[in-house]
């Protein structure tokens, strides 16, 4: 179909869906190719750019004093009949390759719109590149098109696979759908698309494919099979589809033979808005589809132009294909009659003659819908685009041109090389308000709408728009999706859930299943003293040294302290005990106080008998200091009083030994000199030298290595056990060894004088004294050492007060037993043995 102009513009559009290829017997000249099928919406999209470059015509502020035409030509859906019309419209001469009679010339066309398909506008722009002729596209949506350096003059007026596609990952993320399947076409459209979404998809972490497959062209209704097959036994809710309607009519005619329900399908643009699929027999397992549409656009008075089409208007003997126009075969498609002269046999099988004069509004009704304008949107800016291209050629001024030596274009010596500069660059707003121009690879700025099939109560369908999903200028893209607006064709009338594992909550981490796709994982709780506070954590975080994790491992607690406290039932009963043996000693002392002159308490130096129960309620006291939160100061003192106090004790009982072997041995002839060297003075001298060795000991281990308290989590992973680390063990050491030297020398020496007269002798009970003190001390070392946190400290504060429990009884607890219960032994006679006449 043509109209003349100063300048003309080609197009290539699907006026039918398919051709019919002839048999080659390679025996005689074989037939012409036969177009199939007419596609009403094929050819409203050649009658746009008709009533484009017709509006267009009419501005006259858009070039004016130039007429623009156009040589419209059917692909028939077919790559070889739409290459072939392009390279006519760029050659400039049209073969009737339907009817040989003659060839008829058209003058070159200075731009292309077309192709729709992607395969063929691949095809046509790598040859018809070579002439320098742009082509802009308005439905090849191939990622593979925005290569430059192979398809320079190729443009297009619809966003690229690659936006298309980020746009779907897009719509998954929103939605949680990590699972999904891929079905695409067996071409370059969906090839390319399977390529760019699972590179894009593993990218952006949205999610994994559960199955990739391709759909056959033509009849193959076993591969169909087993596509849907796959489709039944898979997990995955979604199924993305990047495909024609052809391939999708023939999908589902299996899916509703296997009855495959459940499914959430998502649509290319391709066929986002098919018709043909919104059947009642389909739209049980379609509704709900959520698909990228094309920007749906208003093009005012296109509806009027299409309502006055008529055959006698557009038919014209120079634009005369197989003997009948676009327009003719469109009218004898819509009205179901034939122009004069009709094929044989049509009148007598009933047909009627076409007049060309029938009502469009009564039956026309498919070609006038413009309620839902996208291909044709893209196609009236593809027009436009070109037009303001070539007003902006027009209007350069000489001297100042792009070209050599400052040149510019004029309408008579235009090359198509020279609109193509212009085109790179132009930038216009349509009516509708949506910007025009095009990027470095010849795309244009990418915006889509979200569409969503609606199945009414009443059994009609709706396409509804739902959403918009456009490129940013920090190229990042922006999804706006309005979630209540959607249907859902599930019980629950609510998003559906696809996801091949679900997600990890708070307090596990993702573990990947080996040989499967990363959105298959087991959830693995995390380990003690790790969290994770995110969903679908990879890793679990180690808690800071003073926190443990809690129960759920979803966040830090502060560790449990442990050390012995007050509030401890284990720390209450020895600090009861505690208390207990001094208020003993306390009671002893107020014994031996209230009785000093006695015989009993005055015998074998009082002095050191005092001192000694002073020193035994140093030791009961100084086991405070091992209860209670460990701090610097007690645990320099803990161990520094312990040692001042055992060695005092020990020393006045080592003392009070050799006593009563020099007032022994005073006693034999001849050893009365020996008691001058155990005097009062001597004895305090002996305590005090003995007890300041340990006292310089203590000073010497807290200057070189004092101990300090020690947070010890070795013992339990959830709390930290305060204790006090001994700073140095060979101090610790030299402490304990210093008393057991002295404890051993008590013993030796009290053992030695066992044998001496009981009424003289304290030696047994010294003796005894220091077998219990021994036993404490040997069986703590062994205790200490194996015993964790708390309980060392525990086992040491029992040692200790068994220890001075030993040594108050056994050194005290006769003396007190006489003293109170036995006043007749407390006589002087009785200490010297003299008998006593018993009642």
């Amino acid at each position: 179909m043509h109209k003349p102009g100063d300048v003309v513009l080609g197009g290539l559009f699907k006026a039918h869906y398919t051709s019919v290829f002839p048999e080659l017997s390679f025996t005689s000249e074989p037939n012409q190719l036969t177009c199939q099928g007419f596609d009403t919406a094929g050819f409203r999209h050649a009658m746009t750019m008709a009533f484009a470059i017709d509006e267009i015509n009419k501005n006259s502020h858009l070039l004016p004093n130039v007429t623009l035409g156009y040589s419209l030509y059917d692909n028939c859906a077919t790559l070889v009949i739409g290459f072939s019309a392009a390279l006519l419209l760029a050659s400039g001469k049209e073969e009737q390759f339907l009817l040989q009679e003659k060839c008829l010339g058209t003058p070159p066309v200075l731009g292309i719109v077309g192709d729709s398909m992607s395969s063929s506008a691949i095809a046509t722009s790598d040859v018809i590149g070579l002439f320098n002729l742009p082509i802009v596209s308005y439905y090849a949506t191939c990622s593979c098109l925005s290569d430059r350096r192979r398809f320079p003059t190729f443009f297009r007026t619809i966003p690229s696979d690659a936006f298309q596609v980020r746009a779907m990952i897009k719509i998954l993320k929103h939605f949680g759908w990590t699972w999904a399947g891929l079905l695409v076409s067996d071409n370059d459209y969906g090839l390319h698309v399977a390529r760019t979404f699972q590179s894009d998809l593993a990218q952006s972490g949205g999610g994994c494919l559960a199955y990739s497959e391709i759909l056959p062209w033509g009849e193959d209704p076993a591969e169909v099979k087993r596509i849907v097959e796959i489709m039944k036994k898979s997990t995955a809710r979604v199924v993305i589809v990047f495909a024609y309607q052809i391939h999708m009519i023939q999908l589902m005619e299996e899916v509703v033979r296997e009855n495959v329900t459940g499914l959430q399908w998502m649509a290319s643009e391709a066929w986002s808005a098919a018709a043909v699929l919104q059947t009642p027999r389909l739209m049980p397992y379609l509704s709900g589809t959520l698909g990228i549409a094309i920007r749906r656009g208003e093009i005012p008075g296109l509806r009027d132009f299409l309502s006055r089409i008529r055959p006698d208007i557009h038919t014209s003997s120079s634009s005369n294909n197989y003997g009948h126009s676009m327009v003719m075969q469109f009218w004898e498609y819509t009205f179901q009659c034939r122009f004069a002269p009709p094929p044989a046999g049509w009148m007598e099988a009933g047909g009627e003659l076409c007049t060309g004069q029938e009502d469009l509004e009564s039956g026309g009704a498919e070609l006038l819908d413009v309620s839902d304008l996208r291909p044709e949107y893209n196609i009236y800016k593809a027009v436009y685009a070109l037009a303001y291209a070539l007003d902006d050629m027009l209007q350069c001024k000489p001297g100042r041109g792009p070209f050599s030596g400052h040149s510019c274009a004029t309408l008579q010596t235009s090359e198509p090389w020279q609109l193509m500069h212009y085109l790179e660059k132009v930038n216009f707003t349509t009516s509708f308000g949506d910007q025009v121009s095009f990027d470095e690879n010849g795309d244009a700025v990418p915006i889509y709408d979200v569409m969503n099939w609606l199945w009414l109560p009443d059994g009609r369908t709706k396409v509804q728009n739902v959403g918009l999903v456009k490129k940013l200028a920090s190229k990042d893209e922006e999804l706006t999706l309005d979630d209540d607006k959607i249907f859902w064709n599930f019980d629950s009338k609510q998003s559906p859930l696809s996801v091949c594992s679900e997600s990890c909550p708070p307090g596990t981490r993702i573990a990947r299943r080996k040989g499967q796709p990363l959105c298959c994982f087991d959830c693995v709780p995390c380990s003690e003293g790790k969290i994770s506070n995110d969903t679908d954590s990879m890793e679990c975080t180690s808690c800071p040294e003073d926190f443990w994790s809690n129960a759920h491992r979803d966040h830090c607690v502060p560790k449990k302290t442990e050390f012995l406290s007050y509030h401890d039932p284990l720390g209450v009963c020895l600090t009861t005990t505690s208390l207990l043996g001094t208020f003993i000693c306390a009671v002893v002392l107020g014994i031996f106080t209230y009785h000093r002159s006695t015989p009993m308490v005055r015998a074998n130096n009082s002095e050191l008998s005092f001192l000694l129960l002073v020193s035994l309620k140093l030791c009961f006291l100084c086991s405070l200091l091992f209860i209670g939160r460990p701090r610097l100061w007690t645990c320099q003192l803990r161990h520094a009083a312990f040692g001042i106090s055992f060695v005092l004790c020990v020393s006045c009982i080592l003392v009070k030994t050799m006593v009563v072997l020099a007032v022994f041995k005073a006693s034999t002839p001849g050893g009365g000199t020996s008691l001058k060297w155990f005097g009062a003075v001597q004895q305090r001298g002996t305590v005090m030298v003995l007890t300041s060795i340990q006292a310089a000991i203590c000073t010497a281990w807290i200057v070189s290595a004092s101990p300090a308290p020690h947070k010890n989590t070795q013992y339990h992973n959830d709390k930290i056990a305060y204790e006090c680390v001994v700073g140095s063990t060979v101090g610790f050491a030299v402490l304990l060894g210093y008393i057991g030297l002295l404890a051993v020398l008590s013993f030796l020496l009290a053992f030695l004088a066992r044998n001496l007269p009981d009424n003289f002798n304290e030696a047994k009970l010294i003796t005894f004294s220091m077998l219990i003190f021994g036993a404490v001390w040997l069986a703590f070392v062994p205790a200490y050492v194996n015993s964790p946190g708390k309980y060392a400290d525990a086992v040491e504060v029992f040692a200790i007060l068994a220890s001075s429990f030993g040594l108050l009884l056994a050194l005290f607890g006769p003396k007190c037993y006489i003293i109170l219960l036995r006043p007749e032994r407390n006589t002087k006679k009785a200490i010297m043995g003299c008998s006593i006449t018993k009642t």
